[in-house]
């Protein structure tokens, strides 16, 4: 399709634990206080902090005194001169539509000339950028502007042009003249690589629009695909409402190991005289499920937790059920084999591959986990022998136990871990952040900061925004969001797109916001759109008092991720914007980001944190070791199995019900068996997003463990290392095979096909960072 919006804003994760309470954990300071056994110091000269590295500590830790906002010089958002009042995005959408349908033209009326057809690739992705362009910025205002007004104009530009766009992807004249392109072998075999790879994701796109059927048919996908969106917000929207509360007993608080608010909820239900009501997820229910030692007020609130109405049950079915009907309208076995012929995984048959050997290969750790589990219990409640462990168990016989680092370091200021991701990217790749001054108007908030990224040879190469604090109204978690793709566009050819009478002044409108993005680069051929990214996490905001926001370990963990979609959004130039940086198949998309996690393993990379980089910690010996990360991966790797069971045919069959599939997996081939009444399944929000390919976060962990194995453990730090990942994965973005790249980077032809073998390989590798250490190697 023309439309690539769906891979722009990437969440840090998916859902990555079925029977935990997420809650306050404790406190870092306590990995802190005492370096552990085994390891040791050792000099080692590195860089000095340059005047860049102590911009970034100043700009995030002392913002207020290191203000980068220009008083002199006025702009609107993101720099473009026009953007500076809501109501110019909507005129910006107008003007966009005006130039997108000449585009659109000149594109059907390709066939009188052989030129012309030669072009309908570039054009193709010209139209589509022209629209993605604004609707991806569109996105972002809508959902961390404070203002609004600005909401109120995003809402309105995205759905204009979303809705032109829809009408594109199902346009019989342009899936025709594509069609002529592909069938020239002339015109064909003159395109380079990452145009046939372009040409060939607009016409997989567009044949999946039912673009081959009848008009009565076509019309039918249509009314489909509005039905799937409806019920898909309907989802969303049961798997995010508070569940009832539960009556729970004083009495059963008795032996709360939380002292503070255990005694509090036992004053409140003693001056009340009346049962305490509980809500799933609240403050309270997290610290029962923590804390009491009595399993009774934990599986109330567990079954709370988990129940649901027949209404949300059947709105997940039903959404199930029409997505299995698009597929076999347009010829597909299920939505899954719709979903997965143009990911890594091919098909169905090679996700349950992959999964059947990632469970084979896990089950013995988390078996050996859950027994653990199972003692912990046995001695809690003086039994003779271990008991079944329950899913109401899982976090009392598993402490909350905050994510440390391999190494004792000192609290992380927000800024130092900045100056220590520059040093990683310019130890890799040459490339480095650097702090720039922002113009009046050209941020949606004074918490925004704004990062050069600066290539040694090229010099700049495009722009982080980093909007990183909590503020009421801005959404929860962390995501990168591309709102500007990288581009080749010095033969745009824009001369020949025509001209409407009466609209000059829109049209230049349209041309003088895309004259913005565009740079030619030192020693580099060409005129680039370079890119755009904007990351937006909930951190805590630095105050006068309080000093610089000092981060937890789990969120030095999420910054590295997002800087990983970052990076990968930087060093993916390519001439396409269809194929550019994360714009790659869904489960090659989290590699980049979950191999940064991995350095973080490296105290040769921690010692970047330090202020000059003069000493280099080495680990001996293993630092953690908690069992309930094989349990969670083995859930994890069960909601996998459940979401493909539930994008298989097997929902069009009458009888079908979600609840009892999601039972009969977890009592044969899982760990916990299923609690009778429950339905969690209308809580895996997942399902919609991430439908039938909700494996692919494992899919990337079990690749992105091997490449930091087999090529950065020994040497992190080292340039050759880090081009040769630049120069085999991240700057072809989604211009190539993915199985081609893997399979280069790591020496193993065997994965080139990406076969059904392929699959079970990357099924057998060690996802290291959960199976335990049991697992490393």
């Amino acid at each position: 399709m023309l439309a690539r919006s769906a891979r722009n804003v990437l969440a840090t994760r998916p859902l990555k634990q079925l029977f935990r309470f997420r809650g306050c954990l404790v406190d870092q300071q306590q990995h802190r206080q005492h370096r552990p056994r085994g390891l040791a110091t050792q000099s080692h000269h590195q860089l000095p902090a340059s005047p860049d590295d102590k911009a970034l500590v100043a700009l995030f830790d002392q913002p207020s005194l290191s203000s980068s906002r220009s008083t002199f010089s006025h702009t609107g958002l993101f720099g473009h001169p026009s953007l500076t009042h809501p109501r110019s995005l909507v005129s910006l959408a107008e003007s966009t539509l005006v130039r997108a349908q000449l585009l659109t033209n000149r594109i059907l009326e390709a066939g009188n000339s052989q030129h012309e057809l030669s072009q309908v690739v570039k054009n193709l992705d010209r139209l589509s950028d022209m629209l993605c362009g604004v609707i991806d910025l569109a996105e972002l205002v809508r959902n961390a502007h404070p203002d609004r007004l600005w909401i109120e104009a995003a809402n309105h530009a995205y759905e204009t042009l979303c809705e032109f766009m829809n009408v594109l992807n199902t346009h019989t004249g342009l899936y025709t003249v594509l069609k002529t392109v592909l069938s020239d072998p002339t015109i064909f075999n003159s395109l380079n690589t990452e145009a046939r790879q372009t040409a060939l994701i607009f016409w997989h796109d567009f044949e999946k629009s039912a673009i081959n059927l009848p008009p009565a048919q076509r019309n039918k996908f249509v009314s489909l695909s509005s039905d799937i969106l409806v019920l898909g917000r309907q989802f969303l929207e049961n798997a995010n409402t508070a569940r009832p509360p539960t009556s729970i007993k004083a009495s059963d608080l008795a032996g709360l190991k939380d002292k503070g608010m255990g005694v509090r909820l036992k004053l409140q239900a003693h001056f009340t005289q009346r049962d305490l009501q509980v809500y799933p997820g609240s403050l309270q229910a997290q610290m029962i499920m923590r804390s009491a030692p009595n399993e009774e007020p934990r599986r109330r609130i567990y079954l709370a937790a988990n129940s649901s109405t027949p209404d949300q049950i059947e709105t997940l079915e039903a959404l199930l059920r029409k997505r299995g009907e698009l597929a076999q309208l347009v010829g597909s076995e299920s939505f899954a084999h719709m979903s997965l012929d143009d990911k890594m995984a091919k098909n169905p048959d090679n996700v349950n591959n992959f999964l059947d050997a990632l469970i084979d290969h896990t089950r013995p750790t988390a078996r050996n986990a859950l027994r653990t589990l199972a003692q912990r219990k046995q001695a809690h409640h003086g039994l003779d022998s271990p008991p079944v462990i329950q899913a109401w168990d899982r976090d009392f016989y598993c402490p909350p136990d905050l994510p440390a680092p391999p190494v004792p370091l000192p609290p992380l200021t927000l800024g130092t871990v900045f100056m220590g991701l520059s040093r990683l990217f310019r130890h890799l790749y040459g490339v480095s952040l650097r702090p720039v001054e922002s113009a009046s108007g050209e941020l949606w908030h004074t918490d925004v900061q704004k990062l050069e990224v600066v290539d040694e040879e090229h010099g700049i190469i495009g722009w982080i925004y980093a909007d990183l604090f909590a503020r009421r109204g801005k959404p929860g978690g962390a995501a990168h969001y591309t709102v500007r793709c990288s581009r080749r566009t010095d033969e745009d050819d824009e001369a020949n797109d025509g001209m409407l009478e009466g609209a000059e002044l829109q049209i230049r409108e349209s041309q003088d916001f895309e004259a913005v993005k565009r740079h030619r680069l030192p020693n580099q051929d060409g005129v680039f759109q370079l890119p755009l990214v904007v990351l937006l996490c909930e951190f805590a905001r630095p105050t006068l008092s309080k000093g610089p926001t000092v981060l937890e370990w789990y969120e030095v963990q999420t910054l590295f991720h997002e800087m990983g979609h970052a990076m990968h959004s930087m060093l993916g130039r390519t001439e396409y914007q269809n194929v550019s940086g994360t714009r790659c198949a869904t489960d090659f998309v989290e590699l980049p980001s979950i191999l940064m996690e991995h350095f973080l393993k490296s105290p040769a990379v921690l010692s970047l944190f330090e202020a000059d980089e003069t000493s280099k910690l080495r680990q001996i010996g293993n630092h953690h070791n908690d069992p309930c990360h094989a349990i969670d991966t083995y859930s994890q790797i069960m909601l996998a199995v459940v979401d493909q069971i539930y994008h298989s045919s097997t929902v069009l069959n009458r009888s079908f019900d979600s609840t009892e599939e999601f039972s009969r997996l977890h009592n044969t081939r899982g760990l916990i068996p299923h609690v009778p009444g429950t339905s969690f399944q209308t809580q895996f929000g997942h399902l919609f997003g991430y439908g039938a390919t909700y494996y692919s976060y494992l899919f990337d962990r079990a690749i992105a463990s091997r490449v930091w194995s087999k090529v950065f453990s020994q040497n992190p730090l080292d340039r050759e290392l880090g081009e040769k990942y630049k120069r085999e994965v991240l700057k072809w973005g989604g211009a190539r095979d993915p199985w081609e790249m893997v399979s280069t980077l790591l020496h193993a032809p065997e994965l080139q096909a990406g076969d059904a073998e392929a699959m079970r390989e990357v099924g057998r590798w060690r996802i290291e960072d959960e199976v335990g250490n049991s697992g490393r190697h």
